[in-house]
């Protein structure tokens, strides 16, 4: 058998696949032999859904290399439903990460995000891959509620406590406009403080 050689194509068998152009795929499928195949089948394989999958997808709509053409298909089919099934496995994982980081029970995360309990367990498991809109509702429901418990288990700044007790001025005197203005700027003065500290 005479050496694979392409032509009118500005690329040599010795390249990577991936910068074999269409016709280069045709030539090797319907010429090449197997060692040919196989890298094509390593490319599927990296890249389920890659250029060189697309056009190997391609060239198949056209031309049907005896022997070939079938096993291509069922290696881009195979490929394409082991690679699903991780992303699926990927995205449970993710799920059950942000419900645990949330420190909620199933069900008080399943509210959270407008769901059930029921259907939030089949998530988790990877029964039932969810929408990407409903997957970004559940990593910021996470976010808050981690964002709370830091906030709660925060020490207090050294200093600030309970509102303490103003000393109130003579009941004649808290009727006088300068009394009033004068606590509620202390007033203003703790909660301010407060607020900038949080």
């Amino acid at each position: 058998m005479s050496p694979l050689a392409f032509r009118n194509v500005d690329a040599s068998p010795d390249d990577p696949v991936s910068e074999w152009p269409t016709e280069a795929i045709q030539t090797a499928l319907a010429r090449g032999g197997l060692a040919h195949w196989r890298r094509l089948a390593g490319a599927i394989r990296a890249e389920p859904w890659g250029p060189v999958a697309r056009r190997v997808e391609e060239v198949l709509t056209y031309s049907r290399p005896y022997g070939v053409a079938p096993v291509m298909e069922r290696a881009i089919s195979r490929t394409r439903q082991t690679a699903e099934v991780s992303e699926r496995e990927a995205v449970a994982t993710e799920i059950d990460r942000l419900v645990r980081a949330s420190g909620l029970s199933r069900a008080e995360f399943a509210s959270r995000i407008g769901t059930s309990a029921s259907r939030l367990s089949t998530y988790v498991t990877g029964k039932v891959t969810p929408s990407a809109a409903l997957l970004v509702r559940m990593r910021r429901a996470a976010q808050r509620e981690h964002a709370s418990r830091e906030l709660l288990a925060m020490p207090p700044m050294p200093g600030v406590g309970p509102e303490p007790d103003w000393e109130e001025p003579e009941a004649g005197d808290a009727r006088r406009p300068d009394a009033q203005v004068a606590r509620g700027v202390r007033r203003f003065a703790y909660g301010t403080s407060i607020f900038i500290y949080a």
